[in-house]
């Protein structure tokens, strides 16, 4: 029991490392793996550099975006899943 006392404040840092940054990190991990899986034809969506476009066609791996100043392919991944989000939500009614 006392051999046991000893490893407690190792057990509790791991639990709070556990709880506080992985099980998180895990879970947003997994959010942007539906995101991704989600998309579709005629989407708008924002790269997470910054170019603004709608999915003009999709692959098992990537996707082409029509902007303005053409057609890009982009691999999924490159997709930002918070601000395409918020590009793509109803107004907030006042």
């Amino acid at each position: 029991m006392e051999g046991l006392g000893q490893f407690a404040p190792f057990i509790l840092m791991f639990a709070v490392v556990y709880f506080f940054m992985i099980a998180p990190q895990m879970k947003r991990a997994k959010q942007e793996k539906k995101f991704g899986a989600e998309l579709k034809r005629g989407d708008k969506v924002i790269t997470k550099s910054g170019m603004h476009g709608k999915i003009f066609e999709l692959t098992d791996s990537g996707c082409v975006i029509e902007t303005q100043a053409g057609k890009i392919k982009f691999e999924r991944s490159a997709i930002s899943m918070e601000m395409s989000k918020k590009l793509n939500a109803p107004p907030k009614k006042k």
